[in-house]
C-alpha cells in the first residue's frame, strides 16, 4: 500500500530545508543542462533527507512538467515526432506497469531499486562505459526497461537516452526528450491524483524558485556541458557511487 503522510517542507528542520533547496537547484541543473538525469541524480540525495520515494516524486514531477512545459513553449515545432511515436509503442506500457509498482510496493523496496538504479549508473559514467544501442532488440530492451524504470522512480532516462541519441538529431535531442518526460510524469501524477496520492504542490512550490535558479544555469551551461559530457559524467558517477554505497550500507547497518 503506498505511504501518506501530511508532511510538507516547512516540517522540516531548516538545515534540512536548506539541503533540499540545494539539492532541487542542482536537479534543475542538471535537467536542462543534459537534457535528462534530474531525478537520477537528484532523487537519491533527496532521500537522505526524508526516505520516502513518495514524498519527493510528486515534486520532482511538478517541477518537470512546469519546466519542460515552458522550455518547449517556443521549441515545440523543434521535436522528432515521429521517433517519438514509435518509440513509445514501448515505452509507454512500460511505463504504466512501472507506475502500478510505485504504487503498490513497498517503501523501502523502491528505495533499495532507485539506489540500485542510480548505482548502476555511477558505475558505467565512472567507468565511461557508454549504454550502445542497436536496431533490434537491444533498442526495444532499453526503451522497455527505461520505461518501466521511469515509471517507478523517474530515474530511467539515461536508459532511453542511449537509444535517442542514435535515432535522434543532436539539434531535436533535448528538445524531444523533454515532450517524452512531459508525457510520462503526465502519466504518473494523474495515476497519484486518481489514487489520492499526496501531490505535495506546496512543497513544489516553495522549492520552484531555486529549481529555477539551476534550471536557468543549466541552459547557459548546456553546450560547456556537451563538449565535456565525458569528463562531467564520469565525476559525477564517483559522487554518485559514494552517495548509492553510503545509502544502501544506511539501511542494512
Amino acid at each position: 500500500m503506498f505511504f501518506v503522510e501530511n508532511i510538507s517542507l516547512l516540517t522540516f528542520t531548516p538545515l534540512d530545508i536548506l539541503y533540499a533547496a540545494l539539492i532541487f537547484m542542482w536537479a534543475g541543473f542538471v535537467r536542462s543542462g543534459l537534457g535528462f538525469g534530474g531525478a537520477a541524480l537528484g532523487l537519491p540525495l533527496m532521500l537522505f533527507i526524508y526516505d520516502q520515494p513518495l514524498f519527493w516524486l510528486p515534486v520532482i514531477g511538478t517541477h518537470l512538467l512546469f519546466f519542460s512545459g515552458l522550455t518547449l513553449r517556443s521549441r515545440i515545432d523543434d521535436v522528432d515526432w515521429a521517433y517519438l511515436k514509435r518509440s513509445n509503442v514501448y515505452i509507454l506500457p512500460a511505463a504504466l506497469v512501472g507506475v502500478a509498482g510505485l504504487i503498490s510496493l513497498p517503501s523501502e523496496w523502491l528505495v533499495i531499486f532507485i539506489y540500485s538504479i542510480t548505482l548502476l549508473y555511477a558505475v558505467l559514467w565512472l567507468l565511461d562505459i557508454q549504454v550502445k544501442s542497436n536496431e533490434g532488440w537491444t533498442d526495444k530492451f532499453l526503451l522497455t526497461f527505461g520505461g518501466y524504470v521511469a515509471g517507478t522512480s523517474l530515474t530511467g532516462a539515461p536508459l532511453m537516452v542511449a537509444v535517442y541519441m542514435r535515432n535522434v538529431s543532436k539539434e531535436q535531442l533535448r528538445n524531444t526528450l523533454f515532450v517524452l518526460w512531459f508525457a510520462l510524469v503526465s502519466i504518473k501524477m494523474s495515476a497519484f491524483w486518481l489514487l489520492d496520492v499526496p501531490l505535495h504542490f506546496m512543497t513544489a512550490l516553495l522549492l520552484l524558485p531555486v529549481a529555477a535558479v539551476g534550471h536557468v544555469i543549466g541552459l547557459k551551461a548546456h553546450e560547456a556541458i556537451l563538449h565535456n559530457d565525458a569528463v562531467f559524467k564520469r565525476v559525477i558517477g564517483g559522487v554518485l557511487l559514494v552517495i548509492c554505497v553510503l545509502g544502501l550500507s544506511l539501511r542494512y547497518q
